[in-house]
C-alpha cells in the first residue's frame, strides 16, 4: 500500500515553489510528464495530493512518452490505483537518435519528449505542463551553461512556451535530488528503469561529478547558485 502523505519538509518545499512562482491557478488543467524515473513519479504523487488538499482547485493528468523497450504497466497500474488519467504515447526517439547519429542525446531527447507533451496539453486543453526537473538539474544546466556557452543562466521555474501557449511549471524546483530519492523510496513509488542506453555517459553525469566535489569544499554551493539565478537579468532571473 502506497502511502498517501507527504513527509512535511518535502511538501513544504513544493509548497514553496508553487506559491513562489504562482505555478497553479484555480480551474487549471495540468499535465504532468511522466517518464517513470523517481522525480516524475514523485512530482505526480505530489501534485495529486495538493490538487486533493488545497483551496485551489485543479486538475491533474499524467502523460509518458514511451520509449522502446519501456515497461509502462507500474505507472498504469499507480495511476489506476490513484484514479489518475493516464495517457501514453509511443515515440522511438532512441532509433531517431541513433540514426541521425547526435552529439547531445540528452537535450535531444528532452527537448523532443517537452515537445510531444507540451503539444498534446495544448490539443487537449491542459494549460499547464509539470517537469519534474529538481535543484540539483537546475545547478547543473547552470554549470554546463556557463562552461559551454559562457552564459550565466538556467531552466526557470515557470515559463511560458510561446509555440503552444501551455505554460511550463517545475514543482521541484527547491527540492534536492537526495530528498528525493529518500521520499520516493519512503513512499515505496513504482520507479521504472530507463531503456536508455546512454545514461551514465554524458556531459551531464560529468558536470553532477564536478559539482559533486565542489560541494566538498562549498557545502552551501546549491544556495549560492540560487542567488545568481534570482539577481541575474530579468530575461533569465528566476524572480517574478
Amino acid at each position: 500500500m502506497i502511502d498517501d502523505s507527504l513527509n512535511n519538509s518535502v511538501r513544504r518545499k513544493i509548497g514553496q515553489a508553487l506559491s513562489q512562482w504562482q505555478m497553479i491557478n484555480e480551474g487549471d488543467n495540468v499535465l504532468a510528464g511522466l517518464s517513470g524515473g523517481k522525480d516524475s513519479l514523485l512530482l505526480l504523487h505530489a501534485l495529486h495530493e495538493f490538487s486533493r488538499r488545497s483551496p485551489v482547485k485543479f486538475s491533474v493528468a499524467a502523460l509518458t512518452v514511451r520509449l522502446s523497450g519501456m515497461n509502462t504497466q507500474p505507472l498504469k497500474d499507480y495511476c489506476d490505483f490513484k484514479g489518475i488519467k493516464y495517457i501514453e504515447i509511443e515515440q522511438d526517439i532512441i532509433g531517431i537518435i541513433r540514426a541521425r547519429q547526435e552529439k547531445s542525446p540528452c537535450s535531444f531527447c528532452a527537448n523532443m519528449r517537452r515537445g510531444i507533451l507540451s503539444s498534446w496539453a495544448s490539443q487537449n486543453n491542459y494549460g499547464k505542463l509539470a517537469l519534474g526537473h529538481t535543484l540539483d538539474d537546475a545547478v547543473e544546466t547552470f554549470f554546463m551553461n556557463m562552461f559551454n556557452s559562457g552564459r550565466a543562466k538556467s531552466f526557470k521555474p515557470k515559463a511560458l512556451m510561446s509555440r503552444t501557449g501551455v505554460t511550463v511549471i517545475r514543482p521541484l524546483v527547491l527540492s534536492t535530488e537526495q530528498a528525493i530519492i529518500d521520499e520516493v523510496e519512503r513512499l515505496n513509488l513504482p520507479v521504472i528503469s530507463s531503456p536508455c542506453p546512454f545514461n551514465g555517459k554524458t556531459e551531464r553525469q560529468r558536470i553532477r561529478e564536478y559539482i559533486a566535489e565542489l560541494r566538498k569544499t562549498i557545502p552551501d554551493l546549491y544556495g549560492k547558485i540560487l542567488n545568481v539565478l534570482k539577481n541575474l537579468s530579468d530575461s533569465e532571473s528566476w524572480t517574478i
